[in-house]
This record gives C-alpha cells, sequence and structure tokens, in this order.
C-alpha cells in the first residue's frame, strides 16, 4: 500500500482524508531521486551547473560577503562535518552550507532562472555538497540530488507566481532558495517518503525573504538572503527529518499550506507538471559576466558593436541601453558596481574589456575618467521589450561623435538555454574565477573531479580539493 498523508482519524474523525497529491508525488520523487539516472544532455548540464557554482564560492570566499561568513563560522564552531571552502575550517553541515551559500552569492556570478528570477546553484549546491560530504554520498547521488533541487526551487516559485511573491514584498530568489536546497539536502540524506515530507514541512516553515535585499550596498546581506540563508534552512529541514523529527505530512495541500500562505492565486499542479521530464537545470542560465543578469544582453550587445566599430571612449557622444522594464528597475545606477548597468558599461568602454576586479570595484566607481562616461550612458525602462520568451533581452544603441550611431540587439544572452555555453566556455570560466585563489594546478584537479562526478565513490573526494 503506497504512503498516503493524511490526518489521524483519532484526532479528526469528522474530516474525510484530504487530497495530498502534491505533497505525496513530490516526496516520492525526491525520495527515488538518487536511484533515478538522468538523460545524458541533463547530466552535461548539472556538471556545467555544479562546475560553474564551484567557481562562484571559490573567487567569494575572497569577498567581504565571504570574508564575513567565514568569520561567523570560526566563531560558532561545531562538529566536524563538513568543509568551508578555500578557508581551512571545518564544521557542521548546517554552517558550511551557510557559509559556501555566501560564497557562492557574494557577487553576480551565479547562475539564474530566467522565467522565475531564481538562483538556484548558489543554494542548491552547497547544501547538497555539505549533506553530501557528511553522509559520505556517492559523486552520481550528488549529481542527482542537484538536479532534483534546482526542480523544485524554482517548480516551487512556478506554483507560487513570482509577482505574487514579490508583490507581498517578499523576495522571490529568498522563498526559492530554501525549498531548493531542502530537496536536495532530502535526497542525499537518503530519506524515505513520509521523511522527506517532513523535510519539505520543516523546510516550509523556514521559508523566508524580503525585496528589501535592493538596499543592500555591499552585497552582504544579499549573498545570505539569496543563498546562505535558504542553504542553511534546507540541510537543517533535512538533517532534522533525518534525526527522526516528525512533521506535518501535506504542508503544500492541507489547511493553510505553504502555497495557499506565499500565494493570492497558487497553482500547485506547477510543482508536478512534467516532472521527471521537464528538468530546471538545463534551463537556467549561465552568467558570462560577473554582473547582475539584467546586465548580461545589453553588455553582449555593447562587447559586440565595439568589436565590429572599434569606437573607444574619445569617439562615443552617447550611449543607450533599453531593457525591459522589470531589469532595468534592478540594475539603474544602482551603489554596487556589478549591479550598477551605467557604470558596467561605463569601465568596460574605457578599459576596453572588463575585467572581474573591475566589476567589483568601488574605487573605480570613484574614478572621474569613469565617471565622466558614465554621465554619457542612459537606460530606458522598455516596457515594449516585456516578453515572456525572452526577459532579459537588452538593445544597445551607440552615438559616435562623428555623427554615425550603431545599434545591437541580444535576444537571449550567451549562457541561456537559447544560446548555450560549450562545457570548455563553462570550464574557462571557472578557470578566471578560481586560479587566483587557488592556483592553476588545484583549479585543473577541481574541474576535472567535477568532470567525472558520476564515477566518484564519494563527495568527500571533491570537497578534499575544495578545502
Amino acid at each position: 500500500m503506497p504512503w498516503r498523508a493524511h490526518a489521524a482519524p483519532q484526532e479528526r474523525p469528522e474530516t474525510p482524508a484530504r487530497d495530498t497529491a502534491v505533497t505525496v508525488a513530490l516526496a516520492r520523487y525526491l525520495a527515488s531521486a538518487r536511484e533515478r539516472g538522468l538523460p545524458p544532455d541533463v547530466t552535461r548540464d548539472t556538471l556545467h551547473r555544479i562546475l560553474d557554482t564551484l567557481g562562484a564560492i571559490v573567487s567569494g570566499a575572497r569577498l567581504k560577503p565571504g570574508e564575513m561568513a567565514i568569520r561567523f563560522v570560526r566563531q560558532q564552531g561545531g562538529t566536524s562535518e563538513a568543509t568551508v571552502c578555500v578557508s581551512g575550517l571545518r564544521t557542521s553541515a548546517i554552517n558550511a552550507a551557510l557559509a559556501n551559500g555566501m560564497f557562492a552569492h557574494a557577487d553576480e556570478t551565479d547562475d539564474f532562472e530566467p522565467v522565475t528570477k531564481a538562483h538556484p546553484g548558489c543554494a542548491v549546491v552547497p547544501a547538497a555538497l555539505a549533506v553530501g560530504e557528511r553522509d559520505n554520498r556517492s559523486g552520481a547521488e550528488f549529481v542527482r540530488a542537484v538536479a532534483a533541487g534546482y526542480d523544485v526551487c524554482c517548480r516551487f516559485l512556478m506554483a507560487l507566481g513570482p509577482d505574487s511573491v514579490r508583490a507581498t514584498h517578499r523576495s522571490a530568489e529568498g522563498v526559492s532558495a530554501t525549498m531548493g536546497a531542502a530537496a536536495a539536502a532530502a535526497s542525499l540524506a537518503r530519506l524515505d517518503e513520509r521523511q522527506t515530507a517532513y523535510a519539505l514541512s520543516y523546510a516550509a516553515q523556514q521559508v523566508s525573504g524580503l525585496w528589501s535585499w535592493e538596499r543592500d550596498t555591499e552585497h552582504v546581506e544579499k549573498a545570505f538572503d539569496f543563498a546562505g540563508m535558504g542553504a542553511r534552512n534546507g540541510v537543517t529541514a533535512a538533517l532534522m527529518a533525518q534525526t527522526g523529527f516528525t512533521g506535518v505530512p501535506d504542508v503544500f495541500d492541507g489547511d493553510h499550506n505553504v502555497l495557499e500562505a506565499f500565494s493570492a492565486n497558487p497553482r500547485p499542479e506547477q510543482m508536478l507538471d512534467r516532472l521527471g521530464s521537464r528538468f530546471f537545470v538545463s534551463e537556467t542560465a549561465l552568467k558570462v559576466f560577473s554582473v547582475g543578469y539584467p546586465i548580461q544582453a545589453p553588455l553582449h550587445s555593447f562587447l559586440e558593436l565595439k568589436k565590429a566599430h572599434g569606437f573607444t571612449a574619445d569617439t562615443v557622444d552617447r550611449i543607450v541601453v533599453r531593457l525591459p522594464a522589470d531589469g532595468a528597475r534592478v540594475v539603474d545606477n544602482r551603489s554596487m558596481p556589478d549591479v550598477n548597468l551605467q557604470y558596467v558599461i561605463a569601465v568596460t568602454l574605457v578599459d576596453g574589456a572588463l575585467s572581474f576586479e573591475s566589476s567589483h570595484s568601488y574605487e573605480r566607481m570613484r574614478d572621474a575618467r569613469v565617471r565622466a562616461v558614465q554621465a554619457r550612458v542612459q537606460l530606458v525602462a522598455d516596457r515594449s521589450l516585456m516578453d515572456p520568451a525572452a526577459p532579459r533581452s537588452g538593445r544597445v544603441e551607440v552615438t559616435l561623435r562623428d555623427g554615425r550611431t550603431v545599434s545591437h540587439f541580444t535576444r537571449h544572452a550567451p549562457g541561456t538555454r537559447e544560446n548555450p555555453l560549450e562545457t570548455a566556455a563553462v570550464s574557462d570560466k571557472a578557470r578566471a574565477l578560481m586560479i587566483p585563489v587557488v592556483g592553476a594546478r588545484r583549479t585543473s584537479a577541481i574541474i576535472e573531479r567535477v568532470n567525472a562526478l558520476e564515477t566518484l565513490k564519494s563527495v568527500r573526494q571533491l570537497a578534499e580539493l575544495l578545502a
């Protein structure tokens, strides 16, 4: 007899058993995910996202949010269960997930899902890494758990409606991170169906996040909101269930369920739609540039124009960037350099290219020459570009001092599902992020080990290179 969640008869004899289809199906799917192979292209896409996130983790450990996370976790101590990457620290799986999550979103290097606007990798991968190392799971289980985590992260927002979440002043990114991390952690904790349902309930109780992150000026709280908080919450929920905690078995279906709590118009069927055949890990966009996602397409357009026409700061009169209105709002003259479109375009024009260092430099933001060029950059919030099929496009028009105007439109930036990166390009990005922190030899070893994850006997073989 398959497991079904229902209220105990002796507690509510007058109430018929409720429909628990979503919770039961989701719990069953997650409980079997570690045993179920993925299609070859989905495996490849998952390995790409794991490597991409590890690049963000390694580079983020040396940025301010990472340094603050290391300081915090060092003060907490904790049982030596999991690695805090490139820090020399080992701590509890919960603390390691928190720190590595903050590393992963210490800047704007991590991946992004264009429809929901979720950032799955920065919470899901740290949670999976912590539990996989703690419980000595295989590389194949790790890969499958990460794919499952991406699914739940994005499907949760699809079921809520991202705009419905934001309409209540909540952060869709923060709300989704906990559920995705819990799904990956539950899979690696080898929870059965009932335990998985309990873990999902404990995760739902911790779902949080306010849209106030937009007022963060140093990316520290944003790193916590988008990633560290969700990774910590998800691992906590899974390990509580693994320890034997019982709880509510129908958090997606019963009275006061999580979907009704977070959305005025929930669509629970989205949690299960093509579950097992549609994999959101293949739908997220990898970033070519370490800047906020709304900047990816216009920056690509700008560099294409520069390559074609060879203009410089001295020959450009004006630059007009048109973005979908919702994206323009996120990157309009922000205080953080890597989410400030006008600054990114200006420093790219002055330097001829965009480096990791310049995209994060508050000092360069104050540079007189950069500021003079930035004054020539106009951002237009264009509602005509609000296209659900291309939610993060960008058009750039450059007027030269000789009177010519040239333009370029990027519908889908490199790294999107429609314009994907090859394995070599993902590896090149990881090298650029990791080598300054861990050196070329260890970077190559990490890349090789990620590519061989499905053959690893233990996630610890990857963690030891990250330590």
